[in-house]
């Protein structure tokens, strides 16, 4: 089956985002390994829906897939693409209204834990903000967060230091519990011990058995170039940190890039307005102009109309994919102001000298008003 995510779901680009969980949750209950078991491909497609839900449900990865593919994806899942741990519903209460509260049996699924066992550590978002050529050439940005980090005293075991461990007393050191679902009797990791079958017989005094306390830590972030606004980075590893040693969560930087005096930036294209003198407009002029990748001549000819666009091939923003934009002249012709009697009495003449021959679009509005009036 194709891999766009409009058509893993059978939906429309303009889905609305009630029928995309709709979509999705027939979808994933059709798929659903308890009710294919055994079945590679089906297994596999749980998957690819799984991960259109997770861009289509979110309106910044949905504009971002929209205008740039799946390969638009990878700072949000990677260069592996999509794994189960960049599925963010597992945990909150879409995810449970889809599914009718079955959350904590999908959850083994993804290789997270509702509560009391080991499950992954949550991801985290984070916004930084950038300058405008910061975006453009690429930057490194150092952050600062308080998270739950693995516990210095336990390890992250959440054992008190030479306690010992006896038997999970929830699934009798089995490891795995059973349950009821709309599938049937369904075996699930226990969320009480992790699926080890041990718990701690002392909890640790510091993290209180949890594995992970909270602390404050500094992230240098790589901001590769040409990012745009509203992009997300993953630095794997840097969400908070599992239950009792488990792997931590990834931490998502999400890009605000600071408006620019000079540039507006239209997906790789950059467009600068440049103001010239009626004088430049009608004689034609050459000018030095500026680019995000330096200045550069750019030749105006005579007659050159206020609003024309010049085209500078290449000049515009470079991106992570290799793509590079252009960039755009926009021509602003510049009324003069507070101007001497003298130069008002030499523009007179010089309007009365021109008559109509000059101004050939303003002729021919004039032209088809008067058709519009139904004058002759």
């Amino acid at each position: 089956m194709n891999d766009d995510y409009y058509k893993l779901l059978g939906v429309e680009k303009n889905a609305s985002q009630e029928e995309i969980k709709k979509a999705y949750r027939k979808m994933a209950l059709k798929y659903h390994p308890d009710r294919n078991p055994g079945d590679k491909n089906a297994e596999e497609m749980f998957k690819k829906v799984s991960e259109a839900y997770e861009v289509l449900s979110d309106p910044q990865k949905r504009q971002q897939y929209d205008q740039f593919g799946k390969e638009g994806m990878n700072s949000s899942f990677g260069p592996g693409g999509f794994q189960w741990s960049n599925f963010s519903h597992s945990q909150d209460a879409d995810f449970a209204d889809i599914f009718g509260g079955l959350g904590s049996i999908f959850g083994n699924i993804f290789g997270t834990q509702q509560s009391g066992g080991r499950g992954r550590g949550s991801d985290l978002l984070m916004t930084v903000e950038i300058g405008f050529m910061e975006a453009v050439n690429g930057t490194k940005k150092t952050i600062s967060i308080t998270k739950p980090e693995k516990c210095p005293k336990c390890g992250g075991s959440g054992s008190e230091p030479g306690s010992k461990t006896v038997n999970c007393p929830k699934c009798k050191g089995a490891g795995r519990v059973r349950m009821q679902s709309i599938f049937g009797i369904v075996e699930q990791t226990c969320p009480n011990c992790g699926g080890t079958g041990k718990v701690a017989e002392k909890d640790c005094s510091d993290c209180k058995g949890e594995g992970r306390v909270k602390q404050s830590k500094k992230i240098e972030v790589t901001i590769p170039p040409g990012l745009d606004n509203g992009m997300r980075l993953r630095v794997s590893g840097e969400g908070e940190a599992g239950l009792k040693g488990a792997p931590n969560g990834d931490l998502f930087v999400e890009i605000r890039v600071k408006p620019h005096e000079l540039f507006q930036r239209e997906g790789n294209d950059v467009i600068c307005n440049v103001p010239i003198s009626f004088p430049q407009a009608a004689l034609g002029c050459e000018l030095e102009v500026p680019t995000v990748q330096g200045q550069m001549k750019l030749t105006i000819p005579a007659g050159t109309q206020s609003g024309r666009l010049f085209r500078l091939k290449g000049k515009g923003v470079k991106d992570h994919r290799g793509y590079v934009g252009d960039h755009y002249v926009k021509i602003l012709v510049e009324t003069p102001t507070h101007l001497s009697k003298e130069q008002k009495d030499l523009l007179v003449k010089f309007a009365e000298s021109c008559g109509q021959k000059v101004h050939p679009a303003a002729d021919d509005f004039l032209s088809k008003v008067k058709k519009f009036l139904g004058k002759k």
